[in-house]
């Protein structure tokens, strides 16, 4: 067998991770290496390859260990049955290219995950040793985020903790039968209890808020994510975000991370032939966001669409308030922050200036357009000192002029 030069190994395995989306680099914490003497920062920005919710570009060397496993799961390009080319780096490997990467400034940090060799345990080990070896031998202060191998060694979850920002475990996809259908070497049980041993350790590492002398050890800053694969299996949006829901209740994560079904070659004929729309995805994300932030449960986000998926034209928020148009218009002037976060047009920045503003005098329309981008889809919704909507409520025509133009993606 030929072997790999470095630059080959880093063009398989920079491919080969392209289909993890669970990489940002947001909620870690501050670290600066001009105040301990070593290499790298979480602070700054570099290259775009992906934003955090501020807004703030992250740029991340985003490998896989190894392509190589032992598994056999029908919707991974590097599934054991795949003929695809392999590659493997060592510990040594992705040290030196971090560390090149870093010092060119093209990175700030790194996102390692891998395929299965031998076993979870070794494979999780090795990817351990990169992150200590970064952190200990050259005093590397950037950021670190590790894919967890479900059933690797409690001890080796700890130590992956200690020394990474994020920890995450992919639960691949929205329910237990699909992933028992397209992976059955994998247990969905096991995946649920590694997140639940983080989620341990995260609590353990969380300050109390009684004062004491003993600090409690850090354990991954930056808490733990997860990923769902959208359009493999036949998961309707309402069980995608059911799903959600409770992993973010039940695991203290983060964020899940959707990831739209491409296609790969030689694939089982039970996949589906073409991708999911990527709208799909979108929309998913801005249901998420609602989930998290705006107070709606999940019920009440799939209403806006029809047959547990959303709508694909308009935003989640949107629709929903379409469909329940009794509930408004709000008055911009009395109505709770929570009923203001319903309201199309307005986000959280927007809302708590709203609520900060009308302590001090009734707000008219023209005041609200200066504390939001989004008037002409908040105006149909509310009331203010010198407004109320008026003949605007033709659902049908409302719906035409607030729908975006193809290709326009928005947030709310």
């Amino acid at each position: 067998m030929v072997a790999l030069t470095l630059s080959r190994k880093l063009a398989i395995l920079a491919d080969a991770a392209k289909y993890d989306a669970s990489c940002a680099s947001s909620g870690t914490e501050k670290r600066n290496s001009a105040k301990t003497g070593g290499i790298g920062s979480t602070e700054g920005s570099g290259i775009c390859h992906s934003y955090a919710p501020d807004g703030r570009c992250i740029s991340l060397l985003k490998l896989l260990l190894t392509n190589f496993c032992v598994y056999d799961c029908a919707y991974c390009i590097n599934r054991s049955s795949s003929n695809v080319a392999r590659a493997r780096f060592s510990v040594d490997e992705v040290v030196r290219l971090t560390l090149d990467f870093y010092k060119r400034n093209y990175i700030e940090g790194l996102f390692l995950s891998s395929g299965i060799i031998r076993s979870p345990d070794y494979t999780m080990e090795e990817m351990v040793r990169v992150a200590r070896t970064l952190r200990e031998v050259h005093l590397f202060a950037g950021y670190i985020h590790l894919k967890v191998i479900p059933n690797a060694a409690p001890e080796l979850l700890a130590e992956a903790g200690r020394w990474a920002d994020r920890l995450s475990t992919n639960i691949e996809l929205p329910t237990d039968s699909a992933l028992e259908h397209f992976a059955p070497e994998k247990r969905p049980s096991e995946i649920r209890t590694a997140m639940a041993r983080l989620r341990g350790k995260l609590d353990e590492a969380t300050p109390d808020k009684k004062p004491s002398k003993a600090k409690p050890e850090k354990f991954a800053p930056a808490g733990q994510s997860t990923q769902m694969i959208v359009g493999a299996d036949k998961a309707d949006d309402s069980a995608i975000l059911t799903r959600a829901a409770g992993l973010y209740s039940g695991y203290r994560l983060k964020r899940v991370y959707y990831s739209a079904f491409s296609p790969i070659p030689d694939a089982s004929s039970r996949l589906p032939l073409a991708p999911p729309p990527l709208m799909r995805e979108h929309r998913l994300y801005q249901a998420d966001w609602l989930i998290r932030f705006y107070g709606f449960n999940v019920p009440e986000i799939v209403a806006g669409g029809e047959g547990g998926h959303l709508d694909l034209n308009i935003d989640p928020k949107l629709a929903w308030a379409l469909k329940t148009r009794q509930s408004f218009p709000v008055d911009v002037n009395r109505a709770d922050r929570e009923m203001l976060l319903r309201v199309p047009g307005l986000g959280v920045r927007a809302v708590d200036r709203v609520i900060t503003s009308r302590r001090h005098h009734r707000l008219t329309l023209a005041d609200v357009s200066r504390l939001t981008a989004s008037i002409d889809k908040v105006r149909p919704f509310i009331s203010a000192a010198d407004w109320t909507p008026g003949g605007l409520t033709d659902d049908i025509k409302l719906k035409q002029k607030l729908t975006p133009q193809p290709k326009q993606l928005e947030l709310f």
